[in-house]
């Protein structure tokens, strides 16, 4: 591997890396998406009289159809999840490859 190739696989791997940076922040957030409509779901267990909030004011709402709503909302962020995961697992795998390729070349030198 010459110079110029070091260099573009250490580019790679700063793209790859800044990258799997980004997964990890839209996994927080979706993370915390999920455990707000978890703590909601409960709530709705301990309650009688819902809201919904739309806009700038809270509306009554019917229980069943607001914890049908949640529990559409918490599986699709548990699917979002697990797709970042799966996305951020083969980067990883591609950083490691990349970072072992340059560390190989680095050692012949």
């Amino acid at each position: 591997m010459t110079d110029k190739e070091t260099e573009e696989k250490i580019e790679k791997m700063q793209l790859l890396e800044q990258n799997l940076q980004n997964f990890l922040v839209q996994r927080q957030t979706f993370q915390g998406q999920l455990l707000e409509v978890e703590s909601a779901i409960e709530e709705l267990d301990k309650t009688e009289k819902v809201y919904r909030i739309i806009g700038n004011i809270m509306v009554m709402s019917k229980k069943d159809e607001l914890k049908k709503d949640l529990s559409q909302k918490k599986e699709m962020l548990q699917l979002r999840i697990k797709s970042l995961e799966r996305q951020e697992e083969k980067i990883r795998e591609k950083v490691q490859e990349t970072r072992n390729d340059v560390l190989k070349k680095m050692k012949k030198e």
